[in-house]
């Protein structure tokens, strides 16, 4: 398990968008942009049940998170590792995350399911962190 320094978990924790690449049946990437906070060394971001991301991840865990700074792109932490999805049924994390992002509750469309994905980081790259 690889670790996270303190200021790539600033940058993560930092309202600042991600991209998280899951892999495709046929082995081709497929990329998504993301909410993100930290949990220790781990990763979490929110989706739902059934999205692209979410059946990708439970036939193949591997998973690539990048956060960079909008306002000095150079600057950014990649964390390639695992993924454990769990349910959350009460969709916390998706409203803190939207507190973090918007400032307010998020409205998700009635009927979903939402899932926290937890990456688990197996290597850590930054640059200019």
């Amino acid at each position: 398990m690889a670790h996270l320094t303190p200021a790539a978990r600033a940058l993560i924790d930092a309202p600042e968008f991600a991209t998280v690449a899951t892999i495709e049946p046929d082995g081709q990437p497929q990329l998504s942009v993301i909410w993100v906070k930290t949990d220790g060394d781990d990763v979490l971001f929110s989706t739902v049940a059934g999205r692209r991301k979410h059946t990708n991840l439970l036939r193949d865990p591997r998973a690539t998170v990048i956060v960079y700074s909008r306002t000095d792109p150079g600057r950014y932490v990649e964390v390639r590792g695992h993924a454990v999805l769990v349910d959350d049924p009460d969709k916390s994390l998706i409203n803190e995350l939207s507190h973090r992002y918007e400032g307010i509750d998020f409205q998700d469309a009635p009927g979903n399911q939402r899932v926290i994905v937890r990456v688990t980081p197996a290597k850590v790259v930054t640059r200019e962190l």
